[in-house]
């Protein structure tokens, strides 16, 4: 429901801060990495989550899009609600646990808190796939978008494309159509041959 919010840090500690966006004040909760990457600054802006319970309606803030993005692959596996996925990211680096899913790491991921065997072996298996198809750029804080092939690239991934395949079939339209194509033209073309 909010992609972010951005406004004036009124309150900051370890486990979540608070933010007055338009003279609302939004009590989001954190991970110890967000908390890390806000240093001292007066306004900031964090990519939002909202979890909406029968009792409850909780935000949740990320200092970047590639942390929420982590985050819900980890609140998709079975048994890992919101809090413990902000747990992980508190405990280890998104880049680590990313790393460590990707690498089959089963004894990193069970030294976070809450997380046993059985479960840590559960997010490799269901999240060491998507994480490598994703690629490790997934967790940039601004992906940097050089072309229009490189924008019709990030868009099929994100539709859950493989990488490798949908690099093959953009190079295939760009060489027959000259490189004169549009970002929306060169995806519905690769659309096509997907």
């Amino acid at each position: 429901m909010y992609a972010y919010i951005d406004g004036k840090l009124i309150f900051k500690s370890p486990a979540y801060v608070v933010i007055d966006a338009g003279g609302v004040g939004y009590h989001i909760n954190i991970s110890l990495n967000t908390y890390s990457l806000l240093g001292d600054a007066e306004r900031c802006k964090l990519f939002t989550w909202l979890h909406v319970k029968e009792d409850a309606h909780t935000l949740y803030g990320f200092a970047d899009e590639g942390e929420r993005r982590l985050f819900l692959h980890l609140i998709s596996i079975s048994g890992i609600g919101p809090n413990t996925g902000r747990m992980m990211l508190s405990s280890i680096t998104p880049l680590e646990i990313q790393t460590a899913i990707i690498n089959g790491n089963v004894s990193l991921i069970q030294r976070i808190k809450g997380i046993g065997p059985k479960s840590a072996q559960r997010v490799i298996l269901e999240l060491q796939d998507k994480l490598r198809k994703e690629g490790s750029e997934t967790l940039n804080t601004t992906p940097i978008i050089k072309s229009v092939r490189d924008e019709a690239l990030a868009a099929l991934v994100m539709l859950g494309f493989a990488r490798n395949a949908a690099e093959k079939v953009l190079e295939q339209e760009i060489n027959k159509n000259g490189g004169s194509l549009t970002v929306e033209q060169l995806i519905k073309f690769a659309l096509k041959s997907l």
